[in-house]
């Protein structure tokens, strides 16, 4: 073996190492969300805190910076080799400007305030959660600051998420984007149609959707006996290692389609992540190539796939099976429910057409938090008159407005956006899919969704992180992110609506 083979075997057991460490932290984190009795959250904030801290130790080691000046400078490394480099680099570069102690506390802190937050959305109390967010953006600012930026400070921390992503060209993206869509709203309102959603209340029991639940699972593909189905407070998913990979939801008894769409939305997250090449484990590259493009693939699964009419005859013998009450209502009927344009309070249940809408107002938010010098008080009445402004609906509390959320609590700040470029990477390749799967809706009528996972799995899938995000949409659709294949689905939504 060459000497550049053994150095490469040498950093690939040693990110192997760093892993198992965020396997820990994430399972603790999933405890945390799922499990844990509520008095256990200051003890397991302090597991948290430690088990950060090694990762700190681990990237930010002699042996890091020795991995990175001995392969940086050859030229003729392989994809993957050279990505590793890449993303260790990246890593180390920031991470060893943060004093660990700071790093920890912040750790800490989140673990805490996640729990925190939950109470908080639970009790309507705005003012239990208010210190913990200002220390977060506070936490979040200096970061900013330490990593460094050219133009704006949200820039540094919006790049953890989305690489390269500028708050520049996300309002070059979200401004015309607003615009088209407030206006669309406006048309809608303007017919004065009523969504036709209410003929879908009823009495689902929550044992019901979670076996409706499993039956989606295995049509999508979401291999069950590497994952698993949990409920929390708010959904997520999470990869605890490569055979490990968990969603967890929530349920409404009296609205099944709440927690179907949130179970598609997440299986789309958990297929990525069950379809990464296991050639990747020991190099950092076995995860998303961004939140961006990770979002597009729930965003896919939830709104191109199950949204779709065609997904609606393929399930409807099944769900009308397990809920008798939906037979009195036709295929096309379900469809018109489930698709119905309304503004709403809630971002999680909001339709297509609306949804980036509450990304956008969280986007402005954001950089107001980070950018300038917002007031926290001030918050829930900012983010109260945005939603009157562009979806015309006032939360009539803070659980249904500012807290509804659990990202700021997670200390996430700069991941909303990433919701949003979700849909616009998602349409962009559903236009190359269907240029290489003309019959795309038919599979899906017929239940071909394995051939559908493959395309997915062959494209964007298995590289992992690879490639960066811009690199992967080029070699997807031969062209960069272009939200105009969004914005003509929206327009074409709207139109049928208005039809």
């Amino acid at each position: 073996m060459s000497e550049i083979e053994l150095k490469k075997q040498e950093m690939k057991e040693y990110i192997s190492r760093m892993e198992y460490v965020q396997s820990l932290l994430g399972l603790v984190h999933w405890d945390m969300r799922v499990n844990m009795p509520p008095k256990a959250v200051n003890f397991r904030g302090e597991v948290s805190g430690y088990l950060a801290g090694e990762l700190y130790k681990m990237t930010t080691s002699e042996k890091v910076k020795e991995f990175i000046d001995y392969f940086l400078p050859i030229d003729d490394l392989d994809d993957i080799t050279k990505a590793t480099v890449r993303k260790i680099k990246k890593e180390y570069d920031k991470t060893v400007k943060i004093p660990e102690k700071m790093y920890t506390d912040f750790v800490n802190l989140i673990s805490v305030a996640e729990s925190v937050w939950e109470e908080a959305k639970a009790k309507n109390d705005y003012g239990l959660f208010k210190p913990y967010l200002k220390q977060i953006i506070d936490y979040n600012k200096q970061f900013a600051d330490i990593y460094g930026y050219k133009n704006k400070r949200y820039d540094a921390l919006l790049d953890d998420y989305e690489m390269g992503m500028t708050e520049e060209e996300l309002d070059r993206i979200f401004n015309p984007l607003k615009e088209v869509l407030i206006n669309l709203i406006k048309k809608l309102n303007e017919r004065g149609d009523k969504p036709k959603d209410h003929i879908l209340k009823g009495k689902y029991p929550v044992e019901a959707q979670n076996q409706f639940a499993k039956i989606i699972a295995k049509k999508l593909g979401y291999d069950l006996e590497s994952g698993r189905i949990d409920t929390s407070a708010h959904p997520f998913t999470i990869e605890l290692g490569p055979s490990d990979i968990r969603i967890t939801t929530r349920y409404d008894e009296e609205n099944f389609i709440s927690g179907l769409l949130s179970n598609i939305h997440e299986m789309g997250h958990a297929i990525y992540e069950q379809n990464i090449s296991r050639d990747l484990r020991g190099t950092m590259l076995m995860t998303g190539a961004s939140m961006g493009i990770h979002e597009s693939q729930s965003r896919f699964y939830e709104n191109i796939i199950g949204r779709s009419r065609e997904f609606w005859k393929h399930v409807y013998p099944d769900i009308s099976t397990l809920f008798p009450s939906l037979k009195k209502l036709s295929v096309d009927e379900i469809y018109q429910a489930v698709n119905s344009i309304k503004p709403s309070l809630i971002r999680v249940d909001a339709d297509e057409i609306t949804y980036s809408l509450h990304i956008i107002i969280r986007y402005e938010m954001e950089k107001m938090m980070i950018d300038e010098d917002v007031d926290v008080d001030e918050l829930p009445s900012i983010w109260n008159k945005k939603y009157k402004d562009y979806l015309g609906v006032e939360p009539s509390n803070n659980s249904e407005g500012i807290l509804q959320d659990v990202h700021w609590s997670g200390g996430s700040i700069g991941y909303f956006p990433s919701y949003a470029l979700g849909n616009i990477y998602g349409a962009q390749i559903l236009n190359t899919m269907l240029k290489q799967m003309p019959d795309f809706y038919e599979r899906i009528e017929n239940g071909d969704f394995l051939s559908i996972k493959n395309w997915l799995s062959d494209n964007i899938h298995k590289h992992g992180s690879i490639y960066t995000p811009s690199e992967l949409i080029e070699k997807v659709s031969g062209e960069k992110l272009n939200p105009e294949y969004f914005i003509k689905r929206c327009e074409k939504i709207v139109e049928e609506k208005l039809k």
